[in-house]
Formats: structure tokens, C-alpha cells, sequence
């Protein structure tokens, strides 16, 4: 290569240098004339400053605000709500207020994207409601108000995560102090904010105290209901639960097909399944009875007379160990089983005018006659109970009031001692306590069924409950709390629940059966199930379930 020729070479590659230099230069120069172009401008309707923004009468909120605004204000502005993510282009906020606006609601992550917020206000609004998440991400904030707005309740934890808080500002609302808030009173007892006297604007009983005065104890926020569980495919007329060598069982007495249905819990699969059956005619009652620890069933039948069987464990099923006098019992309706001094007693309640209510006793090998109590008062039901200790029968009639009998420890028998006064026409009569007090549900088929208690000497009305063909009015313990259920035929079964300060039954329930008779509660496995035998429908179980309010 010449001399000349590798000098125009130089000079070719030092063009070529300058060239890219400038080329450089030039794209360097676009890019920022594009970026200080494309810096967000103050939105319309709004007033900035070096780094704070002021927005009045706007209608929606604006997504996009010069990047040197640190605090920004909303005025007398018209949108309804603050949607999630409306400051996601606004990073470098250290304070938002929104004051006079018409907005009712905050939706989830509505702040979301604002990592340096310390002061939030959003006062004066008419906020009704608040997303549980609306304030999720504000990690930073300091001093949040929330005064002087519309609000009845806050959502559970709504403040979770707002670990920074120091000055919480709730006045000027409406709070409701019930179990929805108790949460914000456990809140209020642990958290390291400061927060304003917040008085309460209901219900009655906290009406115009101070939340922060109240403690988690002053609520009462466990209630329950009993939730539909497992129909049964078949009618039935009466329902007992019984345990048996360890185990839980149920039967139920089914009169169109004249069977004693025995069901037992599979734990497995956590329903009741079939177990065993005794089959019979027109039965009403199957009651169960357990002396040691052999397993007795009484069947009660409308036709056929009624019979003793007794469960062969060696064989594995229900064998007839004996009939039931029936000259004595022609049409019974009802059996109670019941022990006095260490002996095993059974009693048939007979409805037929020629039958006799009848007392049977245990001898170590069957069953006898130990005492006929009267001829010719068709009774319904008959009930046993101790009253001030002692043992007692109540009998229902057709034809008389309900008769009171106590048992003489002397002569070994039960004597008549009063009757229950202005009560004509009882079914049926049920027992309960309350706190020792003793009570008794009686129902009317048309009419009204009554709670009476005992006052020591008589019974007395507490309460009356209009009964439109009723034919059970059960009585059901569960822990700390008292039902009684009212069944009808031509509407829906009543279930109240006992409130302790009224001490009578409020209503607590409704339930849909058809043409119930008798109700059994079963424990298994920690958990209540309440049995309902139905006359003209399914047989139903119930689970009882406790809720708590407060975590709603």
C-alpha cells in the first residue's frame, strides 16, 4: 500500500469516528428531549405546585401527576368511590387527603403502589364502606384519619399490616358496637397508636360509651343454629339415641311399616348408617333401655299387643323375650324408662278408654306389672322428672288436666299429689332445668302450649306459645344453651332459645318438617346432631353449629 494511499485511509476512519460520536450524541439528546416531553403534566381541574397538587370538582380521580408532587389533596370532587390502584403513578406521595368529596366507598388496594405515604386523611366524606384490603401495602403510614364520615362498622383487620400507626382518628361516625367491632376493640387494647375517643352509636347496650373504653369480655358474639345434615328416606313417629357397649345409637319407630329402625354413626364417613331393624305392627314407640349391660327394647304397637326384646350379643341381633300384658295397654302412646333407688322401672302411657296407664318393674329376669295408675283417662304422654328430689310422673290426657303423681318411698308406688290447673287438653308434657329451676314444656294441639315452673308448692305460667297443631314441644339441652321446639302440621317448627334475663323463650329458629313428633339430641365425635322424626315427610338430622359473630 502507498504512502498517499494509507493516509486517505485515516482520514477516512477518523470521519467515520467522528460520525458515530455524533450519531451518539444526537440519540442521547432524543432520548431525553423524549422523557422531559413525556413528564406528566398537572392534571385539569387541578392546582400544582413545585410538589404539592390541589384537585377540586373533579370528576374521577386522575392516574398520572408530576413526579415531584409529595402531597396531594381532593376537594368537593364528584367520583363515587376510590377504585383500586388509582395512585399507582403517583410512587413518591408522602401525603393524600381527600375532604368534602360525595365518594361512599374505598375498594381493595385503592393506595396501592404508594410506598412512602406517611399521612393519609379521608375526612368529611360519606363513606359508608371499606374494602378489608383498602389500605393493604401502606406500610409506612403514621397518622391515618378517618374522620367524620358515614361509617357504621369497620371490616375485620382492616389496619393489618399499618404496623408504623401512630394516631388513628375514627370520630364523627356512626360505629355500631357489636360483634363486628370487636375486633377493633382487641385491636384498640394491643396496638401502639394513639386513637381518639370514639363513642358508640348503638346497639342499646353500649349506646354512647366510649369504645375505647370497652374490653373483648363485654362481648357476647357465640351464637348457633342447627343446619340441615342428612335426610333420612323414611317416616317415622318417634326417635330415641342410646349408647350401647361404647357405642352411639339412634331408632326410630316407623308405624306404616311397622319397624324399629336402629342407625349407627360411622365415623368414617361421618353419617349414620343403617344398623339393625325389629320388625312389628303399627308400631309407635321403640324406647331403649340399657340394665346391666344388657340392652332392652320396648316396642309399643297400636295392634298386635306390644313386646320386650333383647339384644343377643353372642347372635348379634333382637331377640322377643317377652309380651306386654294386653288387657292392660291396648293402645299405647307413649313410653318412659326411669331408675328409683338402684331399680329399673318402665312406664306405658295408654290412650284407649279400656286401657290403664301402667308402671312396670325389673325382677332380674323380666319385666312385671308393678302398678296400674288409672282406668279410663286415655292418656297421651307421660313424663318422669324428680321434683325437689323426689320421683315423679306426669300424665297427659285427653280428658283431664295434666295429673302430678310423687313416688312413696313406704309403700313402694306412686301416689296421686295434684294436678296442673287450668291445663285441659295436654298432649304431652316435657321437662328442663334452668339454673336448678325446674320447668315444663306442655303442648296443645290447637290452642296455646305453655312453659310453666315450679315454684315449690305448683306450677305457674311463664310463657305461652300459640300452637297450631302441635304435637311436641321438646325441650333440648346443648352446653350453656336452652331450646325448646314447637312442632306443627300446618306450618313451620318454631325453635326458641332461652335468654337468661327475660328468663323466657325468645325465637330463635325456624324449621321445615313435615308433621313432627318427636325431636332426640345425639353427642358424637365432639358434635350435637338434633334427630326429628316427621310423620308425612323425611326424616331429618340436624347438626348444631356454633358461630361466631365476631369474625363476620
Amino acid at each position: 500500500m502507498s504512502p498517499e494511499s494509507t493516509k486517505r485511509m485515516g482520514y477516512g476512519n477518523k470521519t467515520l469516528k467522528e460520525c458515530t460520536v455524533l450519531l451518539c450524541v444526537a440519540t442521547i439528546l432524543l432520548l431525553a428531549e423524549s422523557r422531559r416531553v413525556k413528564q406528566p403534566r398537572c392534571p385539569a381541574s387541578c392546582t400544582c405546585t413545585k410538589d404539592n397538587a390541589l384537585c377540586e370538582n373533579i370528576r374521577s380521580v386522575p392516574h398520572s401527576f408530576p413526579p415531584d408532587v409529595f402531597s396531594l389533596s381532593f376537594l368537593k370532587s364528584g367520583f363515587t368511590e376510590i377504585t383500586g390502584g388509582s395512585f399507582l403513578h403517583s410512587p413518591a406521595l408522602h401525603l393524600l387527603l381527600f375532604t368534602a368529596n360525595t365518594f361512599d366507598s374505598i375498594d381493595e388496594d385503592a393506595f396501592l403502589g404508594l410506598p412512602h405515604l406517611e399521612y393519609l386523611f379521608i375526612e368529611n366524606n360519606k363513606i359508608a364502606s371499606i374494602s378489608k384490603y383498602a389500605f393493604r401495602g401502606l406500610k409506612a403510614v403514621i397518622h391515618l384519619s378517618l374522620a367524620y364520615n358515614n361509617l357504621g362498622t369497620l371490616p375485620k383487620d382492616v389496619f393489618k399490616g399499618m404496623d408504623a400507626l401512630v394516631k388513628v382518628d375514627l370520630k364523627g361516625n356512626n360505629l355500631e358496637c357489636d360483634c363486628k367491632l370487636k375486633w377493633l376493640v382487641e385491636w384498640i387494647h394491643t396496638t401502639n397508636a394513639m386513637v381518639d375517643q370514639i363513642p358508640c352509636s348503638g346497639p342499646p347496650l353500649f349506646q354512647g360509651k366510649l369504645i375505647n373504653d370497652l374490653v373483648p369480655e363485654s362481648f357476647d358474639c357465640i351464637t348457633a343454629e342447627f343446619a340441615s345434615y342428612q335426610p333420612l328416606m323414611f317416616e317415622s313417629i318417634s326417635v330415641e339415641s342410646f349408647t350401647f357397649g361404647m357405642d352411639t345409637f339412634v331408632v326410630f319407630a316407623q308405624p306404616f311399616t311397622g319397624t324399629c329402625s336402629f342407625l349407627e354413626w360411622d365415623h368414617v364417613e361421618t353419617v349414620f348408617r343403617a344398623y339393625d331393624s325389629i320388625q312389628s305392627t303399627s308400631t309407635v314407640v321403640c324406647k331403649p333401655m340399657v340394665i346391666d349391660n344388657q340392652l332392652f327394647i320396648f316396642v309399643a304397637q297400636l295392634f298386635g299387643g306390644s313386646h320386650i326384646y333383647k339384644r343377643d350379643i353372642s347372635a348379634n341381633k333382637f331377640i322377643k323375650i317377652q309380651d306386654i300384658d294386653i288387657l292392660k295397654i291396648r293402645k299405647p302412646n307413649d313410653i318412659e324408662t326411669f331408675l328409683i333407688d338402684g331399680e329399673s322401672f318402665f312406664v306405658i302411657a295408654d290412650s284407649s278408654k279400656a286401657g290403664s296407664t301402667t308402671v312396670y318393674k325389673w325382677n332380674g329376669y323380666g319385666f312385671y306389672s308393678h302398678q296400674s295408675l288409672h282406668l279410663w283417662y286415655r292418656d297421651t304422654d307421660v313424663e318422669y322428672l324428680e321434683i325437689s328430689g323426689k320421683p315423679h310422673l306426669i300424665l297427659a290426657s285427653s280428658s283431664q288436666r295434666p295429673v302430678v303423681y310423687q313416688w312413696s318411698k313406704s309403700l313402694k308406688q306412686f301416689d296421686r299429689r295434684t294436678d296442673i290447673p287450668e291445663m285441659e287438653d295436654v298432649f304431652a308434657v316435657k321437662h328442663f332445668k334452668v339454673k336448678n329451676e325446674l320447668f315444663i314444656c306442655l303442648t296443645r294441639f290447637i290452642g296455646d302450649s305453655k312453659v310453666m315452673r315450679w315454684d315449690g308448692a305448683m306450677f305457674k305460667e311463664v310463657q305461652t306459645m300459640p300452637s297450631r297443631g302441635s304435637m311436641v314441644f321438646q325441650p333440648v339441652s346443648i352446653g350453656n344453651w336452652q331450646y325448646a321446639i314447637l312442632g306443627s302440621d300446618y306450618s313451620l317448627t318454631q325453635v326458641y332459645q332461652w335468654d337468661l334475663k327475660r328468663g323466657q323463650f325468645v325465637h330463635f329458629q325456624d324449621l321445615n318438617i313435615q308433621a313432627p313428633r318427636a325431636f332426640s339430641l345425639v353427642s358424637i365425635d365432639n358434635r350435637e346432631f338434633l334427630l326429628a322424626s316427621s310423620f308425612r315427610g323425611k326424616t331429618q338430622i340436624y347438626e348444631h353449629l356454633m358461630i361466631d359473630l365476631s369474625n363476620n
